[in-house]
């Protein structure tokens, strides 16, 4: 980065992408995406995450149906990764796993390119499924691995605009005690 504002920059310009364009993903950008994963923080420096990059036509559309609503656009998605872990190496892999989560999406965003958050953990599939034991078998996992979500990427197919600084939610922020706001005197 050229200087710290590059960062807040790409804060500001973070959108949740869910209309790629079709092409790949290229192979030198999936590496630079792979490193970014693997040099997410993790609690203690056990890093129990786990990833399975997809980019098979096939697989994405069958990820698309994980869930009952939200994972439908990583059909049109060209590259997906599945985030998880082994549950019984940290007992914060959830944690670990949602900082790897919006690690990868910044590095998409600094590649110039869009993406979407998918949660499994604790969502149905359907009726008789969870959402993770959906993907764990779609994707022949081992048992011992959680799925906390999947990153779908690619480049954006659509134009968001980003959040103006005037919506932001300042009353969420407190200074020094609960009960006093961040921009009172």
């Amino acid at each position: 980065m050229s200087n710290v504002n590059d960062f807040i920059e790409l804060l500001r310009r973070r959108r949740s992408i869910r209309k790629f364009a079709p092409e790949r993903v290229g192979e030198e950008t999936v590496g630079l995406l792979v490193e970014a994963l693997l040099r997410a923080p993790s609690s203690r420096g056990i890093n129990p995450w786990e990833f399975v990059v997809v980019d098979d036509t096939e697989l994405l559309s069958s990820l698309s149906r994980s869930k009952r609503h939200g994972s439908e656009f990583l059909k049109g998605a060209p590259l997906a990764i599945v985030v998880c872990a082994d549950s019984t190496k940290s007992d914060v892999w959830i944690e670990d796993c949602s900082i790897a989560s919006i690690i990868v999406q910044m590095a998409a965003l600094s590649l110039g390119l869009g993406s979407c958050w998918v949660q499994i953990r604790n969502r149905p599939h359907d009726g008789n499924k969870s959402a993770e034991d959906y993907v764990r078998e779609l994707l022949g996992m081992p048992e011992d691995v959680v799925v906390e979500s999947i990153v779908g990427i690619g480049r954006p197919g659509e134009r968001k605009r980003a959040i103006p600084a005037g919506d932001l939610q300042y009353e969420k922020v407190k200074r020094n005690r609960y009960d006093h706001g961040f921009r009172e005197d």
